[in-house]
């Protein structure tokens, strides 16, 4: 009954610690936001104004999570699945599953199941830790996504910018013909037809580009849009410089690609370690020593009486 009372009281004040985080984190958006929207604009507020104030926003923003609902849905889903992995938890506790485990863990011979046991302990602080983390690794697999779907695109895209600025078009001109091929619904599409309306709005194809770098913050595209910002500077020729920067880019891919081909043995090294190996060991291995912890118990017994 004592650790029931001393496990709500812990919980009473997980609930008030998060409420008052909550409280924080919406103030600090609100205060961020208002001493952003009185700066004079500039170039870089041309960069920051182009994804939403505060760290959460822009990291919602940055994930793909555009809504001006996104921040409370956060905050509310992570409050919710924190209540949740809680109250599992607890069920997990009070439910007799824990000790059900304990005992059967002492079972297994020779004392060896003894070890297990601090794992045993654990386990309900490690659902109660997978359920609170389940909305911050949906953002970040979200985002990851996007940035991989943009790097597939990026080369293409620029591949064919080259393509048509040295047939003669414009860089805008060959930039509404590629959002009207396979690119279109993808994310660089949703970037590229923000810059196209930034463009629209009046702004410089600078400040736009840089809005767009800011809004995406992949380095390869942030290379692209310096050169690009170069470019225009110098009055050099679009073409050339996309074509250079394709192959850079292609370039990058590939040593990427080599690299993480190079690194895959010693990354698949851990996995047979920690999960395969016991397994094995186990399986043909565990009979015998189940046998032998048994034959030293019965000595032992013995030798006592």
């Amino acid at each position: 009954m004592i650790n029931i009372l001393l496990f709500l009281v812990f919980l009473a004040a997980i609930v008030v610690f998060a409420v008052f985080v909550v409280r924080f984190v919406i103030a600090r958006e609100r205060t961020l936001a208002r001493w952003n929207d009185e700066r004079t604009d500039s170039i870089t507020s041309s960069l920051e104004s182009s994804s939403p104030r505060g760290w959460l926003s822009a990291w919602l923003y940055l994930a793909g999570y555009r809504s001006p609902f996104a921040v409370p849905v956060f905050i509310v889903a992570t409050l919710v699945f924190g209540l949740l992995g809680f109250g599992a938890a607890t069920l997990f506790v009070l439910s007799g599953v824990q000790g059900l485990m304990e005992r059967t863990v002492v079972l297994v011979p020779g004392g060896v199941g003894e070890t297990f046991l601090p794992v045993v302990w654990v386990a309900p602080w490690i659902i109660a830790i997978l359920l609170i983390c389940l909305p911050l690794t949906i953002v970040r697999s979200a985002r990851r996504h996007r940035v991989q779907l943009m790097e597939q695109d990026l080369p293409l895209a620029m591949e064919l910018m080259a393509t048509l600025s040295e047939a003669g078009l414009g860089f805008d001109s060959a930039l509404i013909r590629i959002l009207k091929t396979r690119l279109a619904g993808r994310p660089l599409a949703e970037e590229l037809r923000m810059y196209q309306a930034d463009l629209l709005a009046g702004r410089s194809r600078v400040e736009s580009l840089r809005r767009l770098s800011g809004r995406v913050r992949i380095g390869s595209i942030s290379i692209l849009v310096s050169a690009l910002v170069q470019a225009e500077h110098m009055g050099m020729g679009i073409a050339k410089v996309l074509r250079i920067q394709a192959d850079d880019v292609r370039a990058r891919r590939r040593e990427r690609a080599i690299a993480f081909a190079n690194a895959l043995p010693v990354k698949r090294l851990f996995p047979l370690v920690i999960c395969f190996l016991p397994g094995l060991f186990v399986w043909t291995l565990g009979p015998a020593f189940v046998q032998l912890f048994k034959l030293t118990e019965t000595f032992t017994r013995g030798g006592g009486f």
